[in-house]
């Protein structure tokens, strides 16, 4: 399955980035990953052709078996970042029709961005999007700064194995809805 981890996070040190990278190197011998981030991408203006930085980012949604969202939390909602992104991508390309999706999510706070989750969750199933979200267990670990070692592996056991678990359930979802 070929996956596209997207970060959400234009921070220059992103947990949801070291989410995603951890994840892409656990899971590097089960699936094709490829990385991308909203990270110097240009906000959002209507009426304005989109730039090609944009299209080839729906190219990259539209080559993807499933896109993987590591979504941030700002303000109980999505990165303004991730949000223009995602304009950009509605409004040009509409590559998430019908893409399966999965969030995660990481934060310094004991949520996990699981407000950004939900949020994320809205925008994606809006006109212009009509993804197919994953809707089983939700990833969302809690304070990050303690999560992670000097290298980026998670530093929990149980965090691990419920990543493996969380995982399992895509692959079982992912299964039934690609028949």
């Amino acid at each position: 399955m070929k996956i596209l981890a997207l970060s959400g996070s234009n921070a220059k040190n992103s947990f949801n980035e070291a989410l995603l990278k951890f994840i892409t190197n656990h899971f590097a011998d089960k699936y094709d990953f490829k990385f991308a981030t909203v990270k110097g991408l240009p906000m959002f203006k209507e009426g304005v052709k989109a730039p090609a930085d944009i299209l080839a980012l729906g190219t990259e949604v539209s080559n993807a078996d499933l896109v993987l969202i590591g979504s941030p939390e700002q303000q109980h909602s999505v990165t303004s970042a991730l949000s223009s992104t995602l304009e950009w991508l509605s409004s040009a390309v509409h590559p998430f029709h019908n893409k399966p999706v999965v969030i995660v999510s990481t934060s310094p706070l004991p949520q996990g961005a699981a407000r950004s989750q939900t949020r994320l969750r809205t925008i994606l199933s809006s006109p212009g999007f009509s993804a197919n979200v994953f809707s089983g267990d939700e990833f969302m670990m809690g304070t990050a700064p303690k999560q992670f070692d000097q290298d980026g592996n998670l530093v929990d056991d149980g965090t691990v194995k419920f990543l493996d678990h969380f995982f399992d359930e895509v692959d079982n979802w992912y299964s039934e809805i690609s028949k």
